[in-house]
């Protein structure tokens, strides 16, 4: 089984020469953010994760978490690498420097959360949640509740989870049932059971910070009649000392496909007289209020998917390289060799590695767009790129969480019998990566975003100036005469009118039947990340030839950079029609038989 390696090379390559490292670094706040600093991050995150995180994914996958009398034991190993995490200030990385942050903008988080993802998904599910907990009270919390907890949380001293999902309440937030009701001294006893929470339970930290969904008494009906509660796991005085423990219990931890140390829980809130919570914000707007969390969440589970794409790259080479089977295709009589010289192994990588790199690409675009949504000083730019934002982050989630188990599969394939047998590592990437369409919202849901709120709330705005922008890059392939650029240029242009025509079947039926435009929201996601990707690689490709054409030290990435690109035209970018054509005329045979028919 191959250890990680940190890709930091194409990360550098990405933030600097694609998501503009140095325009971030010039935003107001984002100053110490430069080349230097960030290599330096990018090194010490990459020996951590190769040295600490990684080697207990294997094991952590083999002990997994363990519940007894309700407690939850994490996996052996766990609490020191936790420890360490956090002295090494690893939790404080992009948090407000107020409450003990290191203040680094998006695009560095971005890149070593890639790193920690890659490395040990199952252990990087805790710090993922407590960022959301803590961008969450940061927006919405009062100052008491910021002074008392943010700074405990921020330094990794206590974590942080979110409570939305109940029995009876997947998807559906409108039917939650657990209830808080108000106390004399301001407090709240909330009651209800929550399932599904990620690290709900664990011995890493001595307290735990829920986030809960509830209703008041005299809440409205459905959504917009849940509150947001902050419940601790142990309560705090004034001065931040641990006492008693509230009344939040795990009664149990699920048994899953993949994650198996990342403890998920059932917590039980109430069962003994009620768990004292405090309101977070203003009553009835706890959905609104959870959504921070939940679009923090979302990017995060879209970097599941690159750093699991990633790993199983890394795992599948390996194996390539050194699996020696069968002789060259058209050498009569030669040497068995290794199997990375057989075509079609050839064309399983090279499609492993072109999509990793086309969604590190996209994600990275996304992340620094999202420093300069909130940091720029010009209110019309800061608009503009939280609307591209907006719109990519369906696509960051669903694109690349869709394509993590198909490249994760790959990477089984490339092993041949040995990946379906646990002892080579390639099972459990596969098994890991399942998970990452389903929670935060499947991959419907990001879909119906998408083409809802995202393209035909806003008659298609955005989209717009997106498919402008992939207009201009495909100007630019036709100024290279070269026959790689030309055939890049005939894909994307392909790609992007495809895009186009699924854009205006959108624009031009959801207002009028919903239900044929819903059919078509899943292949519109795949479509646009196809086509986001085949964009960001066209750039790539750009970049590489004029470094190329500069006489670059490093001509053989440059080189690299160039045919991946070109393969991941012919093969992924030429699927956009195809899915056109499903989005504008796939809703006849979905829609047409009765129920009983399935």
């Amino acid at each position: 089984m191959s250890d990680y390696a940190a890709p930091i090379r194409d990360m550098q390559f990405v933030m600097k020469e694609l998501a503009g490292l140095s325009e971030v670094a010039a935003l107001p706040g984002c100053e110490d953010a430069s080349e230097d600093l960030v290599d330096a991050v990018l090194e010490e995150a990459g020996k951590f994760a190769t040295g600490v995180l990684a080697p207990l994914n294997r094991s952590g996958d083999q002990q997994g978490a363990r519940w007894a009398d309700g407690e939850v034991t994490t996996a052996a190993g766990w609490q020191a690498a936790y420890t360490q995490f956090a002295e090494a200030g690893w939790t404080s990385l992009a948090c407000d420097p107020e409450y003990g942050g290191q203040g680094l903008p998006k695009i560095v988080s971005t890149a070593v959360m890639e790193m920690w993802k890659s490395a040990n998904m199952a252990f990087s599910l805790c710090p993922m949640l407590t960022t959301g907990a803590i961008e969450a009270l940061m927006l919405r919390g009062t100052d008491a509740q910021k002074s008392l907890y943010l700074t405990r949380m921020v330094s990794g001293e206590w974590t942080g989870t979110m409570n939305l999902t109940e029995p009876q309440a997947g998807s559906d937030l409108a039917a939650v049932r657990s209830r808080a009701e108000p106390q004399a001294d301001g407090s709240y006893k909330v009651f209800g059971q929550k399932i599904f929470i990620t690290y709900g339970d664990h011995d890493l930290t001595d307290n735990i910070v829920h986030l809960v969904l509830a209703r008041l008494p005299d809440a409205p009906a459905g959504v917009k009649g849940i509150s947001l509660f902050l419940v601790p796991k142990f309560l705090v005085d004034d001065a931040g000392t641990i006492g008693a423990r509230n009344d939040v219990h795990c009664v149990s931890i699920e048994h899953k496909l993949g994650i198996h140390a990342s403890p998920t829980c059932v917590l039980a809130f109430g069962d003994h007289g009620g768990a004292t919570g405090y309101l977070v914000g203003e009553a009835n707007r706890g959905l609104e209020y959870m959504f921070i969390m939940m679009n923090e969440a979302r990017f995060a589970v879209g970097m599941e998917g690159l750093a699991l794409s990633e790993r199983a790259y890394q795992l599948a080479v390996s194996y390539a390289r050194e699996r020696v089977q069968g002789t060259e295709l058209g050498v009569r009589g030669g040497p068995k060799v290794p199997i990375i010289r057989h075509p079609d192994v050839r064309r399983m990588l090279m499609s492993m590695k072109s999509q990793t790199e086309a969604m590190r690409a996209l994600a990275y675009v996304v992340g620094a767009a999202t420093d300069m949504a909130h940091a720029h000083p010009d209110e019309a730019v800061r608009a503009e790129k939280q609307a591209f934002v907006d719109l990519m982050i369906p696509i960051v989630k669903g694109w690349c969480t869709e394509n993590s188990i198909d490249i994760a599969s790959t990477g089984v394939q490339v092993h041949g019998g040995m990946g379906y047998i646990e002892e080579t590592g390639a099972a459990q990437h596969l098994r890991d990566a399942r998970i990452t369409t389903i929670y935060e919202g499947t991959t419907a849901i990001q879909a119906n975003d998408l083409i809802g709120r995202k393209i035909a709330r806003e008659n298609g705005v955005t989209i717009g100036k997106v498919i402008a922008e992939m207009r201009e890059v495909e100007a630019r392939l036709g100024e290279v005469a070269d026959e790689g650029f030309a055939a890049l240029r005939t894909s994307l242009s392909a790609g992007v009118s495809a895009l186009e025509e699924a854009t205006a079947y959108i624009l031009a039926t959801y207002n009028s039947d919903i239900k044929a435009a819903s059919v078509g929201s899943v292949p519109m996601l795949k479509l646009f990340g196809i086509v986001a990707g085949g964009w960001q690689m066209a750039r790539a490709a750009l970049v590489a030839q004029q470094q190329l054409d500069a006489g670059a030290a490093d001509a053989a990435f440059y080189r690299t950079k160039v045919h991946t690109a070109r393969f991941y035209a012919d093969h992924v970018l030429s699927q956009a029609p195809g899915l056109a054509y499903a989005v504008v005329n796939g809703a006849a045979g979905a829609l047409a038989l009765e129920d009983d028919a399935f």
